[in-house]
């Protein structure tokens, strides 16, 4: 499980349209002060703590409109 959210990363950081996406300017941020890998390491851990918490409440995710900073 945990390599299909770190391949799942990978793809997010990879894409060329990064300001349509959700974590896009978070990865900007992120990309300035770590190395690449350290950033989809980051993102996975995000991206499985998102699906543990829909998941642990029995909720479906609906993201804010806005990210915090």
């Amino acid at each position: 499980m945990r390599r299909l959210f770190v391949l799942g990363a990978q793809s997010v950081r990879r894409t060329r349209a990064r300001e349509k996406q959700r974590f896009g300017p978070w990865l900007d941020r992120l990309d300035s002060r770590v190395h690449r890998n350290g950033a989809v390491v980051a993102l996975a851990n995000k991206l499985a703590r998102i699906a543990w918490a829909a998941l642990a409440k029995e909720k479906p995710y609906y993201p804010l409109m806005q990210e915090a900073a």
